[in-house]
């Protein structure tokens, strides 16, 4: 008897502590990001697509063995210490996002980004070949409309801008603030959308700013 009480009781209480939340927000007002325009609220630890740093990886496949849906996929040419990485691509068709692969690596190559973005037409493009992404300059996969956004020039959304410095450099940037991105973290210089490194864009200014 005491048990069948002890579960109304709880079921009640339960209903009572979702209902709380709901009625919390009911009275609030909806606000919409302008996505892309404005960057969504991004929690610190949040799991989004991957960022590989292939100079630090030492091909040791550890991070492969400890994904549990086999969506890592490593070649190299070959074995042990004279190992040589000729291929690191993920499934993202396939991959939980449950960060398994980054804690046994033992150089923190691999970790979780910050692009929740990454559309496609067909499974193929779900498959993210890094080592032709670092050939690039680049750590993680982009987002169509990021790469749209780069023939933007200066138009592009300032935040996207910083993100793709961020990307490019290894620079810090803060994801604490919601709506926006904190400009104390992050270097003063722009990375350039229309091609070319930091460096190159910063000596182009220069150079106008001489003129």
């Amino acid at each position: 008897m005491r048990e069948y009480f002890s579960n109304i009781y709880r079921s009640i209480r339960s209903i009572l502590i979702g209902m709380a939340v709901t009625i919390k927000y009911m009275g609030r007002r909806t606000v919409t990001v302008q996505y892309p325009d404005a960057i969504p609220p991004i929690s610190p630890r949040y799991r989004g697509f991957h960022e590989y740093e292939i100079d630090r990886c030492i091909a040791c496949d550890l991070c492969a063995k400890a994904c549990p849906v086999d969506c890592i996929y490593i070649e190299t040419d070959g074995k042990g210490k004279n190992a040589v990485l000729t291929r690191y691509a993920i499934d993202y068709s396939k991959c939980m996002f449950c960060a398994l692969c980054c804690d046994p690596c033992p150089t923190e190559c691999i970790h979780m980004g910050k692009v929740h973005d990454l559309s496609g037409y067909s499974r193929s493009e779900m498959i993210v070949e890094f080592t032709e992404l670092a050939k690039q300059g680049r750590r993680t996969p982009e987002p169509r409309w990021m790469a749209k956004a780069r023939e933007l020039g200066p138009k592009a959304p300032e935040w996207i801008r910083k993100l793709d410095e961020h990307y490019k450099t290894g620079s810090p940037i803060g994801w604490g603030k919601v709506g926006g991105v904190d400009t104390k973290a992050t270097p003063p210089l722009r990375a350039s959308w229309a091609g070319g490194s930091v460096a190159q864009r910063a000596a182009a200014e220069r150079q106008e700013t001489e003129v």
